[in-house]
C-alpha cells in the first residue's frame, strides 16, 4: 500500500516468510505484503502477538531473507545485513565492559568509519538526551530508560536515512516510558529519518507516527490506517517543537 508522502525510501512487494520446524513443518509468518514508506515518514507497525511484527522488520533489515517477493531500501534490493540501517532491540544489548560513550561508538569500530568524524556525533547526540555527563559511566550504573536512550544513540550515530525499532520501550515504566517517547519524537523532528516503529501500544503507534500499519493474526497481512498526526497537539502545547 502506497504511503501518503512522496519519494519511497521503502518498498515492499509480494513479501512473505515461511519457516521451517525442527520436525520439518512449515510456519508462514508472513503472506503477500506490499508496503510502501516515504522518505522521512515515521511508520508505527501494530498487532498480535506471533503476527510476523518482528519478522518484518528483520526482513526489512536484511538480517533474514525473505521466501518470495522484493524488498527495496533506497531503491536498492536488500540482499543481507551491512546496510546503513540504525536498528533498535527491545533490549539495550549495551557491552557491560564498555563505557556509554564507547557502547554509542561502537557501530563505527565495527563498519570502520571514519572515528574523528563520529566523535562530535557521539557527544551530540548524548547531550540531546541528557546523557553528556554519563559517558564515562558503565551500563550497569544506569537506568532502564538511560541505557535504551544509549541504544538509540549508538543506532544513530553512523548517520542512518532508515531506524528499525523493535518495541523499543515494552520494557520501561509507564513514566518512563511516556518520556522516551517524547524524546524520541524530538530526534525524529530533527533529523527526520525514516523510521518503522513496532509497538503493542495503539496510544503509543498513534501519538508516535505519520501513519499505523496494523497486521493480522499469522501469516501476518498488513491494512494501511492514516491518523491525524498527534505530535502537532504537542507542539501546540509547546511539548515538542519543530526547531
Amino acid at each position: 500500500m502506497a504511503s501518503s508522502g512522496s519519494g519511497v525510501q521503502i518498498g515492499l512487494r509480494s513479501v512473505s516468510k515461511r519457516y521451517m520446524t525442527a520436525s520439518g513443518d512449515a510456519v508462514d509468518a508472513l503472506g503477500e505484503i506490499d508496503l510502501d514508506v516515504a522518505a522521512g515518514e515515521f511508520v508505527s507497525i501494530v498487532g498480535p502477538s506471533g503476527c510476523g511484527k518482528s519478522t518484518l522488520m528483520m526482513l526489512v533489515s536484511g538480517l533474514i531473507p525473505a521466501t518470495t517477493g522484493t524488498i527495496t531500501v533506497g531503491g536498492v534490493p536488500v540482499k543481507g545485513a551491512g546496510g546503513k540501517a540504525g536498528i533498535v532491540f527491545q533490549r539495550d544489548v549495551l557491552l557491560d565492559w564498555r563505557t556509554v560513550f564507547s557502547n554509542v561508538m561502537l557501530p563505527v569500530e565495527i563498519k570502520r568509519l571514519d572515528k574523528e568524524t563520529h566523535l562530535k556525533k557521539a557527544r551530540d547526540l548524548l547531550r540531546s538526551v541528557g546523557l553528556a555527563e554519563f559517558e564515562e559511566k558503565y551500563p550497569a550504573e544506569l537506568s532502564g530508560g538511560m541505557r535504551q536512550r544509549v541504544a538509540i544513540c549508538r543506532a544513530l550515530v553512523q548517520d542512518p536515512g532508515l531506524l528499525l525499532m523493535d518495541e523499543p520501550f515494552a520494557a520501561l515504566d509507564a513514566l518512563t516510558r511516556e518520556q522516551m517517547n517524547l524524546d524520541l519524537q524530538r530526534i525524529w523532528l530533527r533529523d527526520r529519518n525514516t523510521v518503522i516503529f513496532i509497538t503493542h501500544s495503539i496510544e503509543e503507534a498513534v501519538l508516535l507516527a505519520d501513519r499505523v500499519v496494523v497486521m493480522t493474526s499469522r501469516p501476518g497481512r498488513i491494512a494501511d490506517i492514516c491518523v491525524e498526526r498527534i505530535r502537532r497537539h504537542f507542539m501546540a502545547l509547546g511539548v515538542l517543537s519543530e526547531t
